[in-house]
């Protein structure tokens, strides 16, 4: 004789095809970029990043930016910021802009790029961070 499922099992069966249905796969989109970083300001650009202003984080995620991550390294006798961050969101220009326009945002900048020295080709372009173009990806 065949047992029917109880009631619990039939629960998490809906509970899982539920949740599979609502997962929708969204693109990630990986950003590399670089700049230089003024020797004589790094103590600075380092203390204002270890106590980000919480208003400037909850704005990077609502532009949709997730794993934002920043690293140092000397090269010669020159310093270079290397970031890096996912892009999740269907609009990456518009949240851009959305960033841009953003007060707290404006003044974090203020604060920010006067420490960073950026590349000769992006200086050029009135731009501090150089894109870099991925190689390699693994998950």
């Amino acid at each position: 004789m065949m047992r029917k499922p109880g009631i619990y099992a039939v629960l998490v069966m809906l509970l899982f095809a539920a949740c599979q249905a609502n997962q929708t796969e969204v693109p990630v989109k990986r950003f590399g970029s670089v700049t230089g970083l003024k020797p004589e300001k790094m103590e600075y650009y380092k203390k204002l990043h270890a106590n980000a202003w919480p208003e400037v984080l909850k704005k990077i995620k609502q532009c949709n930016i997730r794993n934002y991550s920043i690293y140092l390294q000397k090269i010669d006798s020159s310093y270079y910021l290397f970031s890096y961050f996912e892009y999740v969101g269907k609009d990456f220009d518009a949240d851009m802009k959305k960033m841009a326009d953003d007060p707290n945002t404006q003044k974090w900048w203020k604060e920010t790029d006067p420490c960073q020295q950026p590349l000769p080709e992006t200086a050029a372009k009135k731009q501090i961070w150089t894109n870099m173009e991925e190689v390699f990806h693994t998950d």
